[in-house]
């Protein structure tokens, strides 16, 4: 299969900063897209699988799965898209198509395994999947997404992972205006969590550790802020919320929030926490209001575009900071400092 060169930035270790470097991508196929990136978002994920913190990583990483950019080539086959078009690519590149979870649009729940954006399995040049810290991607056209026009481009980035992992488990447990949501972790899911469960019409709380996000909230959305370290807080909202998003990417304890969950109601948790030793439920509040503790991953393709044209509707994106290439390492360490309000996106044109 013939490729061309483009510039991307990557790690070549684990304890490596990461740099420019030089990756093939593969020339178009019938059914492939290729597209110039303008923008990419800064995942925490990016951070983990640059430094191997889950284990798995191949090197050299190109991380960046929140891609936005302008379709510069198609291939013969394709019909949904044109050369000019906006584009944008998630989490993931591909998936088997077959399963029963690719059959039912479900392609994050693929049975044979997605194909991730960076660090997956590349079936067409062998090796790895190069994320979005490049010059270009080149991509199947069903797995690539529409932008609409009205949108902050740059804003829109982490739409694509932060935006779909919080819409999917709204979507799921049937978010409207009779709902009342809570939102654990004021982040960059967090605070999509709240922009897209007010966009749908929720009565919408924020759970924080601590007074100082009261006003952030607000802005965002939240009707309420409920601070979980004070007792008569969390006495005052017991059995109240229909469905709880936790966002937190570390192990912490889950059960004062389930005494907050209304009859029927579910805590879905979507950081990747690991290990469930801190995190366990007792199951007596499980038991005696019927709730359910649940996981939930990304979106699929058709789930995501849904998110994206309801943002284009709503006027929402993610409150972001732009930065250049060369500030990723910088960015990083903030990132594990929480110093980011709420996620950073880079500006590729820097590259």
């Amino acid at each position: 299969m013939s490729t061309f060169t483009v510039k991307a930035y990557g790690a070549e270790s684990r304890t490596a900063d990461l740099q420019e470097l030089k990756i093939e991508r593969r020339e178009v196929t019938a059914k492939d897209i290729e597209i110039e990136i303008l923008y990419c978002g800064v995942c925490h994920s990016d951070l983990h699988t640059a430094r191997n913190d889950w284990g798995g990583s191949i090197y050299p990483v190109v991380p960046g799965h929140e891609i936005v950019g302008r379709i510069t080539n198609i291939g013969s086959e394709v019909s949904k898209f044109k050369v000019g078009d906006l584009a944008a690519v998630g989490c993931m590149v591909d998936s088997c198509g077959e399963c029963e979870s690719c059959r039912h649009d479900l392609e994050q729940y693929c049975q044979n395994g997605f194909t991730g954006t960076y660090n997956g399995k590349d079936k067409h040049l062998g090796g790895q999947t190069f994320g979005g810290y490049s010059q270009k991607v080149v991509v199947d056209e069903g797995f690539v997404l529409s932008i609409p026009e009205n949108l902050d481009l740059a804003a829109v980035a982490p739409l694509l992972c932060a935006g779909i992992t919080t819409w999917s488990p709204l979507r799921h447990w049937n978010v409207g205006p009779d709902s009342k949501v809570a939102v654990v972790g004021l982040g960059g899911l967090g605070h999509m969590a709240i922009k897209l469960a007010k966009g749908l019409g929720a009565e919408v709380t924020l759970f924080s550790r601590t007074p100082g996000k009261t006003e952030d909230a607000k802005k965002l959305g939240a009707d309420h802020v409920v601070i979980s370290t004070e007792k008569e807080h969390m006495d005052s909202v017991q059995g109240k919320f229909d469905l709880i998003i936790d966002t937190v990417p570390y192990e912490h304890d889950i059960n004062p929030y389930l005494q907050t969950v209304a009859l029927n109601g579910t805590l879905v948790l979507v950081g990747f926490v690991g290990p469930f030793e801190e995190t366990k439920p007792s199951t007596l509040p499980l038991i005696f209001q019927r709730r359910s503790v649940a996981g939930s991953l990304i979106g699929g393709i058709a789930e995501t575009q849904e998110m994206l044209d309801f943002c284009g509707q709503h006027n929402i994106v993610s409150d972001i900071e732009l930065i250049k290439m060369s500030e990723i390492n910088e960015a990083y360490e903030r990132m594990l400092k929480s110093d980011v309000k709420y996620r950073f996106v880079i500006d590729m044109k820097s590259l």
